[in-house]
């Protein structure tokens, strides 16, 4: 438990007026509004020694002490800097477990991966996880989290993903052929998956403050309340119409859970959607790194004017030449110099 040193800076009024002075603005731009000024986002993650999957209760105590000795470097005038605690529990293989498979860590490659499920795509069922130890683990980390009873600090959710994603995570490159070959199969199990995925969005919602409920990599994808995430690094890999109209419809379900729908994640070529994500309601923020943000031009053309963009500058695609292009229009740059 921390002490009450690390939750009064954690509680600090002047930090927390702040934090809701960049909520503000960023919520305009979200209304379709375009800031005076640029607006850039760099937060800081809480870090911690003590391993999550063993002591999740001390993995909170650290990561609010870490942040509490950083809280004065939130107050930035040129840069929104949110303190995060990100509960990053087996990085993108979070679900995978939930489902079963075996996830693993590399130390040497600083990863963890995950071993294909051997059950035949068509027959996959949905996992009660009510006494699963990941699932117990994530729910301890909340209550740690709301224990603390600190106001400041943004709480970022496990990786959570989307379908398409975790169906490749549990089958690999079977679940693109089976979308081509069989795709009532695949349709059922990336169904099953949602289902789940729609259940974890659902408790967090009803077990976090509104106003800290943060999507994964909460320090860099800062949201107002209300938006959820997605990640959509997969959807490079198929069509726009088996995307359109086997994927989008489990996309939207579960941004929908989330009042005013939220983000997609892309860090590869994603292009040949855009049309169909310039239709889609749930579908509000892009953020794009990586060769993502290199399309940023056709992002631009070919999104709504009230949808936003996140950009991760590259070393094609700068801030200053985003800024060239957008004219600082709807986007949000996820970096910490504003030159």
């Amino acid at each position: 438990m921390i002490n009450n040193d690390v939750r009064k800076i954690l509680n600090n009024a002047t930090l927390l007026a702040n934090r809701d002075k960049y909520i503000e603005l960023l919520t305009s731009i979200y209304s379709g509004n375009t800031p005076s000024k640029q607006f850039y986002l760099c937060g800081i993650t809480g870090q911690a020694t003590a391993d999550i999957l063993i002591d999740p209760e001390k993995w909170v105590e650290e990561a609010l002490i870490s942040l509490s000795n950083n809280a004065q470097k939130s107050l930035n005038e040129n840069v929104f800097v949110p303190l995060c605690v990100e509960c990053s529990i087996y990085g993108v293989h979070f679900i995978d477990s939930l489902f079963g498979a075996r996830v693993w860590h590399d130390k040497e490659a600083g990863q963890w991966y995950s071993d294909y499920l051997k059950t035949e795509i068509g027959e996959l069922k949905k996992p009660d996880i009510s006494k699963h130890k990941t699932w117990d683990i994530a729910k301890r980390v909340v209550k740690a989290f709301n224990d603390s009873k600190v106001s400041l600090p943004f709480f970022g959710l496990p990786t959570i993903a989307s379908a398409l994603n975790i169906a490749i995570n549990l089958y690999g490159e079977n679940i693109l052929v089976t979308l081509m070959e069989e795709p009532e199969k695949a349709v059922r199990d990336l169904k099953i998956i949602n289902e789940l995925l729609i259940e974890l969005h659902t408790w967090y919602i009803k077990n976090l403050q509104r106003k800290q409920l943060q999507p994964v990599v909460a320090a860099f994808r800062t949201q107002p309340p209300g938006y959820g995430q997605i990640c959509g690094c997969s959807t490079h890999l198929v069509s726009p119409g088996i995307y359109k109209d086997m994927i989008m419809p489990l996309d939207e379900a579960l941004l929908s859970v989330y009042p005013n729908g939220g983000m997609i994640h892309l860090c590869g070529s994603h292009k040949q959607h855009i049309p169909a994500w310039k239709n889609s309601r749930a579908l509000r923020v892009f953020q794009l790194n990586d060769a993502a943000a290199d399309d940023l031009e056709a992002y631009l053309s070919g999104l709504r004017d009230d949808q936003v963009i996140f950009l991760n500058p590259t070393n094609k695609t700068t801030a200053k030449k985003a800024l060239s292009i957008t004219k600082g229009k709807h986007m949000v740059v996820v970096a910490d110099d504003p030159a």
